[in-house]
């Protein structure tokens, strides 16, 4: 059985969630036996859900039927962007708040180790998947187990989202080593969010850039939470003061601070900078997890060995995704990647093998942990706007260039209301026009990035 769940006590608690609901490991299994029985072929459903009980044991259910295969959606996607997956994958089952319901699609082919889909962009609702494999699901869970350090007894907070990578790669990490999961959609400013975390005797907490940030708001540093042991970030490059006064926190009162570094496309995590690095080597995404290979090529393709030389990261392992699909037919093509992946990002190493980001060669941000397209935003600012407009930006915030200044507060509430990312991510600027060459296309690099 997937991740080995068979294995641990059925009676068991898997997950508890802030408004009270709670699962046990063999009631997940129980329902993945009831799919199966009541779903006779392997079919792509669509998955929208939301931070509770109800859907982790949907997901995690379908994934050990094997015959429900997911698209994992927000419940809170955009309809339009809905609407346009649903005519581009013609799921044969779509199940929403509880409520699994076949739809007039007739069941298409799939790859046979195809085990659930993540948009690439899950904030802009891109066509685009990302194909995931029961292998990946498996070398996720026993990579980030092992790398933290997993028990039974841990009790980790889940903020993240589920159908983000790494929220859904803290179930698979937990559930394999028999935790229980303590999961929530509360904002971090939600009394009733501090309460279940003290409540349930928490005692790990992910998050990605924003939520420190929001910790550090809240005064956490004098809080007094015992139990919580270890403090993890992913999601983007952090700020770097705000990185070394959580480390120096953690390594002051006996806790562990480890950032990670990932990508959907590796089944979220590829490297992690061990606690023992935490303060001397903040800012770095440390070395590949277990069972993954880090390495460096140069414009050339060829093998950089020298500590801090900057080139094109790489990673290899299991955790590795099938590749892309852009339709309904690319979820019958096979494994595209065979293990390996040029990351798109630009880095160098040290001394240690530490490694450490310096660029992006690819066009997306990741703003407040959630990676967004430049590209479709262009796109969203140009069919609900009809402005010109180029998109440019840092991890801190995005900036968008338009030549129509009564459209500024347009631009913007466009782009909060489709990504659901708060309107402080977005600068918009009035340019004269936008640079372009010969050919017509956009001329990024003639654009003030600061």
């Amino acid at each position: 059985m997937l991740l080995e769940l068979e294995h641990i006590d059925a009676h068991r608690l898997a997950a508890i969630d802030s408004e009270g609901g709670k699962v046990t490991y063999g009631e997940i299994i129980e329902l993945a036996e009831r799919i199966f029985a009541s779903v006779t072929d392997r079919a792509l459903c669509f998955m929208s859900v939301e931070n509770n009980v109800e859907s982790l044991t949907w997901v995690m259910a379908s994934l050990i039927s094997g015959r429900l295969v997911p698209l994992i959606l927000s419940a809170k996607t955009d309809e339009a962007l809905y609407n346009d997956l649903l005519q581009t994958y013609r799921p044969a089952y779509i199940w929403q708040a509880g409520a699994l319901t076949r739809t007039n699609n007739p069941i298409a082919p799939l790859y046979p180790e195809l085990s659930h889909m993540l948009p690439t962009s899950g904030s802009t609702g891109s066509p685009k998947l990302v194909r995931h494999c029961y292998d990946n699901i498996e070398a996720a869970g026993l990579n980030i187990s092992t790398f933290f350090e997993l028990k039974e007894s841990d009790r980790p907070l889940m903020v993240l989202p589920l159908y983000y990578t790494m929220g859904l790669s803290m179930v698979f990490s937990h559930l394999k080593v028999g935790a229980t999961i303590l999961i929530t959609g509360r904002n971090m400013t939600d009394p009733v969010f501090w309460k279940f975390i003290k409540d349930e005797h928490a005692t790990s907490f992910t998050g990605v850039p924003y939520s420190f940030q929001i910790l550090n708001l809240m005064r956490f540093f004098r809080m007094d939470l015992p139990e919580l042991e270890l403090l993890t970030q992913g999601g983007g490059k952090m700020e770097h003061n705000l990185n070394v006064k959580f480390a120096e926190y953690c390594r002051d009162n006996g806790k562990r601070w480890i950032a990670t570094y990932g990508q959907s496309e590796c089944t979220a995590r590829m490297a992690y900078l061990p606690a023992k690095w935490a303060v001397e080597k903040a800012g770095s995404i440390g070395v590949a997890v277990p069972n993954g290979e880090l390495s460096l090529i140069d414009a050339d393709g060829h093998p950089i060995t020298t500590p801090h030389t900057e080139g094109e990261m790489c990673y290899r392992g299991k955790n590795v995704t099938l590749g892309y699909a852009r339709g309904l037919d690319d979820l019958q093509k096979g494994d595209e990647r065979h293990g390996s992946i040029h990351t798109g990002d630009l880095a160098y190493f040290d001394e240690d093998g530490c490694y450490y980001i310096v660029g992006r060669m690819g066009r997306f941000l990741k703003l407040f942990g959630m990676r967004v397209g430049l590209d479709e935003c262009e796109q969203i600012i140009s069919s609900t706007c009809q402005a010109e407009n180029a998109c440019i930006g840092t991890d801190e915030k995005m900036i968008v260039y338009i030549t129509d200044e009564t459209k500024m507060q347009a631009v913007k509430d466009a782009l909060v209301e489709k990504t659901h990312i708060v309107a402080t991510a977005f600068e918009v600027r009035v340019t004269d026009e936008i640079p372009k060459n010969e050919a017509g296309k956009k001329l990024y690099s003639k654009l003030d990035n600061n």
